[in-house]
């Protein structure tokens, strides 16, 4: 039993935000909602793809083989099977990427990215990187882009706990190797 001055409603343990993280959170959530939407722009204007064909596309062009299975692939790339299966059908009809049964075991689908494809990721890149520069690291000293990274890292650590769609720990990206040859 409660004294009357006691309350033992959930909201009165509700840890509700100050007025600094209130600003904070709004702040991050509008970059949230508004980043990819200027990448989708940019994307679909320079090289008709989306943001998300397009880390589709790149994340095939970082592996050594150029090749993920379907549910790696949606964990590096954020989305589910059934989203990352419809970008998937059409970046094939595109000539960017082909499925097949993976040689370890034929239940599983991988995702290949095609010649066409890696000269697609070759051909956005640039453009991409710029456009990513101009929206967050030009605006940015070397000391925020550290404490971006640091704040990134440990947001991220709370939403994956696990750590396996570590896009920072992805392989070498051969695709600028390529894109420095032309």
């Amino acid at each position: 039993m409660t004294d009357v001055g006691e309350t033992s409603s959930p909201a009165a343990a509700q840890r509700w935000l100050d007025a600094e993280e209130t600003d904070a959170w709004l702040q991050f959530s509008e970059i949230v909602i508004r980043m990819t939407s200027a990448l989708d722009t940019q994307l679909q204007n320079d090289a008709d793809l989306s943001f998300y064909e397009y880390m589709v596309l790149a994340m095939l062009s970082e592996q050594s083989e150029r090749t993920l299975g379907m549910g790696s692939l949606a964990r590096l790339t954020s989305g589910s099977l059934s989203r990352l299966s419809h970008v998937v059908k059409r970046l094939e009809r595109e000539g960017y990427v082909v499925r097949e049964a993976s040689p370890h075991d034929r239940r599983h689908t991988n995702a290949v990215l095609t010649d066409a494809g890696m000269a697609k990721i070759i051909e956005s890149a640039p453009g991409h990187v710029e456009h990513v520069r101009h929206l967050v690291f030009d605006a940015l000293t070397r000391e925020q882009v550290s404490a971006l990274s640091e704040i990134s890292a440990t947001i991220k650590s709370r939403i994956d706990p696990t750590g396996r769609s570590n896009l920072s720990d992805a392989s070498p990206r051969p695709w600028r190797d390529l894109a420095d040859r032309t």
